[in-house]
């Protein structure tokens, strides 16, 4: 058990949905996203896949409140979602942060309590103790007092990961989690996310080895600037929506773009 304290609707998931409607994101006057519709709940764990410039990052950003979409509707329960919400934590590609910033693991992982106190109020135990708890459901209890720079790949995504967690967020938003990390640990890290959405959390990362896509994901969004295919992996990973999102795929798998 990662988080006893998690009180994501693992009794009523299909409350806790997350719908996308006709989603169109431009940056000047190229269009980013052109139509993405999809809905999903708390318990899955979904892949978001697709060639470079298909719209992952946007749509993850989008979905987080860090982007205005031009048109179109993002609902999280029920309620529409204008802008950040503490119950969706975005979690950034590794190369888009400043590994050599001076903070402690256990710095980073308090950020996400901010959201519940503001920036200058001190923390109150119960505080502390959402910290505590993130930093030891992602095993980084002897790495808390480290400097971010001493850290591997893995244990980095770990940090992101805790930080989520003391945010006690329901949506885990992951932009290339996998990236640059070794095969063990790639292993963990697919084992935490399973471990994190069978506990009552949404969990959609945007992916790039196909190879994988079976052994980890619940759901599959196939994305090239609109939807081209949405639904359980078995039904919506099929070779014809892979060639309609990347063009021929190589027989290695990893797709020609």
């Amino acid at each position: 058990m990662i988080s006893s304290t998690h009180e994501c609707c693992a009794h009523h998931l299909h409350h806790h949905e997350l719908r996308v409607e006709d989603l169109r994101v431009s940056y000047r006057d190229v269009l980013a996203l052109d139509g993405v519709s999809f809905a999903t709940s708390c318990g899955s764990c979904v892949a978001l896949i697709g060639p470079n410039g298909a719209g992952k990052s946007t749509l993850l950003k989008a979905i987080a409140g860090l982007l205005t979409p031009d048109d179109g509707r993002i609902f999280w329960r029920g309620t529409r979602v204008s802008r950040w919400s503490r119950e969706i934590a975005y979690l950034p590609q590794r190369e888009d942060v400043d590994w050599q910033f001076p903070i402690t693991v256990r710095g980073v992982v308090a950020m996400g309590r901010y959201p519940q106190t503001g920036w200058w109020r001190p923390f109150s135990k119960t505080d502390d103790a959402a910290i505590s708890r993130a930093l030891e459901a992602m095993d980084l209890d002897a790495l808390q007092n480290r400097q971010i720079s001493e850290l591997s790949g893995g244990q980095q995504q770990r940090v992101f990961l805790a930080r989520a967690l003391a945010q006690e967020a329901h949506v885990l938003l992951l932009d290339e989690p996998f990236s640059g990390l070794d095969r063990t640990s790639k292993a963990a890290l697919a084992a935490l996310l399973r471990t994190l959405a069978r506990e009552g959390r949404l969990v959609i990362a945007s992916h790039h080895d196909l190879e994988t896509v079976k052994d980890i994901y619940d759901e599959v969004l196939l994305l090239k600037r609109r939807t081209i295919a949405f639904g359980p992996v078995a039904e919506a990973f099929t070779e014809e929506n892979l060639q309609a999102s990347f063009g021929p795929i190589e027989k290695n798998g990893k797709g020609a773009a």
